[in-house]
């Protein structure tokens, strides 16, 4: 599933750069769009009604690395303003409509739409907003660095990073194999915080 009007008051798209066509008739207003600083914005967009859109550029890392873009605060801050747009959408017919995408729609496109459902419902706790994204993206794979800064903004005292070790020890329970690949991508925080969660 990858559509889901979860609790906020807008739907939400979760998904990678080769399935944008599939939503482009799908009653989207805004579109967050990731992906690394040397890619041109998907041609895919030309296919969609008239929307507001916010483009940020970096790599889907968790800590600087030479050579590439780290996410960073001002990056989180500028897509929560755009979420808190969304949710500022006037009610004249249909609710507004966020599609998030990132490269793969797995890492930071999740980590986006759990910290824009949050900023949505403050009263919902961390681990309802992640289950609400895994509802949307099964595969999700939230990128830690952009959590973390998210979780301080937000003044959610850790609450955030450890729903997101969850996800991670949810996924690595259903796909063992993607441990080594984490870890081989320069993940390993991320796996040593699933390791470390306790489901209960």
């Amino acid at each position: 599933m990858k559509t889901s009007s979860t609790f906020a008051p807008f739907g939400i798209t979760i998904c990678g750069i080769p399935e944008l066509d599939d939503h482009a008739a799908a009653g989207v207003t805004h579109i967050l769009s990731i992906h690394d600083p040397d890619l041109a914005d998907p041609p895919e967009f030309s296919g969609f009604p008239p929307h507001r859109r916010l483009s940020l550029r970096f790599h889907d890392i968790i800590q600087p690395e030479p050579n590439r873009v780290a996410p960073s605060k001002e990056d989180v801050e500028r897509l929560l303003k755009f979420g808190r747009e969304v949710a500022d959408t006037p009610q004249t017919s249909l609710p507004g409509h966020l599609l998030i995408h990132c490269h793969a729609g797995v890492s930071r496109s999740t980590a986006a739409a759990a910290l824009i459902l949050a900023q949505a419902a403050p009263d919902r706790s961390a681990r309802e907003v992640f289950e609400a994204v895994v509802r949307v993206r099964p595969r999700a794979w939230p990128n830690l660095r952009i959590v973390e800064f998210g979780d301080r903004i937000l003044g959610r005292n850790g609450e955030m990073l450890d729903a997101a070790a969850l996800v991670y020890r949810d996924r690595l329970d259903r796909d063992p194999d993607i441990e080594d690949s984490m870890i081989g991508g320069g993940r390993l925080r991320e796996v040593v915080a699933a390791l470390a969660a306790s489901p209960g």
